[in-house]
């Protein structure tokens, strides 16, 4: 069982689609993780928006001229992503994505995503996501340093994976890393073909 689903119950769930249309109500900035990613790919790139949560990064990255992906396990988040209509949505376990013949030139798991998998399941999610990225594919994530999984544990998962991280910030609005930052964002790529 995700971290997720242990933490948080249905109504945990909608309570959290609730939050992010309040925000949005009041012009709050909910694309900081858009607008990073966004820089990093070329135009109408394929991007897999993994542990897609309210569809909200997606989404801005499909107004922005990509094709998204959004996969998720909450049904309640997926209706939320669905509901976008920007977004082709897949109700998928990280740990068991196979989208078939599928691969993209992007992944991004913005919100906690690595934290909230199944604890030990950590490496096999890495593993899933550099299977569907295209050779040289760029996987950027973000989540709280204040959790059991570790950046130096999430840095051996992603070596090997196969991905070589080329940057890391300790925001999305891409503020220095510091080992006493509260969240981390990392920048990791699959080899060129």
């Amino acid at each position: 069982m995700t971290r997720w689903k242990r933490e948080r119950d249905e109504d945990a769930s909608r309570a959290y689609v609730t939050r992010f249309e309040e925000l949005a109500e009041q012009g709050a900035d909910l694309h900081g993780e858009s607008r990073m990613v966004d820089a990093l790919l070329a135009r109408g790139s394929r991007v897999l928006d993994a542990g897609c949560g309210t569809g909200r990064v997606g989404a801005e990255l499909a107004r922005r001229g990509h094709r998204v992906t959004a996969v998720d396990l909450d049904p309640v988040l997926l209706d939320a992503a669905r509901a976008t209509g920007l977004l082709d949505v897949v109700q998928a376990d990280l740990a068991e994505l196979d989208l078939p013949e599928e691969t993209f030139d992007a992944v991004v798991a913005a919100g906690n995503v690595m934290v909230f998998v199944e604890p030990g399941t950590e490496r096999l999610v890495c593993e899933r996501l550099a299977a569907h990225l295209t050779p040289g594919g760029v996987l950027v994530t973000g989540f709280a340093t204040d959790r059991p999984y570790s950046v130096d544990e999430f840095d051996r998962d992603l070596v090997a994976a196969g991905f070589e991280v080329e940057h890391r910030f300790a925001t999305w609005d891409l503020r220095p890393w510091r080992d006493d930052a509260d969240w981390v964002v990392t920048v990791a790529r699959t080899p060129a073909a």
